[in-house]
């Protein structure tokens, strides 16, 4: 019998789910309404699958999620479920990153039509199948490869010069742009590369090894 912790705010769907899953034989150990709950109920019983929804409280973004990777963390043998409204590509692509890749599965609500099927598919992702909603997979293969793709030309020529060593001011003079303007050429770089502030971590280093990465070279 598969160990499931079930996490989903809406107490209608989240009562539905728990019969749903026990009727095919699953063992529901929990069913929580928030990712706070989610956690310590997985802590506590160490469930085989955790079935989750994305969005829920205390922020309503991610933290479902984001608290079904953590576990995986720490267990990365642990079987993910997560369930979305929406197809968010970006989360998708976090879970798939999670672990070894394995044991997870990005479901969208109401695409789920079957539910023996829907049963299969958690069957399949315990037993170490990946699974995702077709048209996630569809935005994910549609995505841009090159991370630099989302900078424009006058970006791309700053980051550049920023590769090269060049200080603000001096990528200023060679531009001829303002020192301000550089320094918000800069900030938009680092918000599109997305490298958020961390005291831990040189973002300017990290902008360029993105760009060395990406395949572009410096001048000798």
């Amino acid at each position: 019998m598969i160990r499931v912790v079930l996490a989903e705010d809406g107490a209608l769907l989240r009562e539905g789910l728990a019969g749903l899953l026990d009727r095919f034989g699953f063992q529901v150990l929990a069913a929580v309404a928030d990712a706070d709950a989610l956690r310590q109920a997985a802590t506590e019983h160490r469930p085989d699958l955790v079935v989750t929804d994305i969005r829920m409280p205390p922020g309503f973004t991610d933290d479902g999620l984001r608290t079904a990777i953590d576990l995986r963390t720490t267990r990365p043998a642990l079987a993910v479920v997560a369930l979305s409204q929406y197809v968010e590509d970006r989360y998708a692509a976090d879970l798939l990153n999670s672990g070894d890749g394995r044991r997870v599965g990005y479901l969208l609500k109401d695409r789920v039509v079957d539910v023996a099927e829907f049963a299969a598919v958690l069957h399949g992702v315990v037993a170490g199948g990946t699974v995702i909603d077709p048209e996630v997979v569809r935005r994910l293969l549609s995505r841009p490869t090159d991370p630099l793709s989302r900078l424009s030309a006058r970006e791309h020529e700053v980051l550049t010069l920023v590769a090269e060593g060049d200080s603000n001011a001096a990528i200023g003079r060679r531009l001829k742009i303002s020192e301000p303007a550089v320094g918000k050429h800069i900030g938009n770089i680092l918000a599109k590369l997305n490298l958020p502030p961390d005291e831990h971590a040189n973002r300017r280093v990290l902008a360029v090894l993105t760009y060395l990465r990406a395949g572009r070279s410096t001048n000798p």
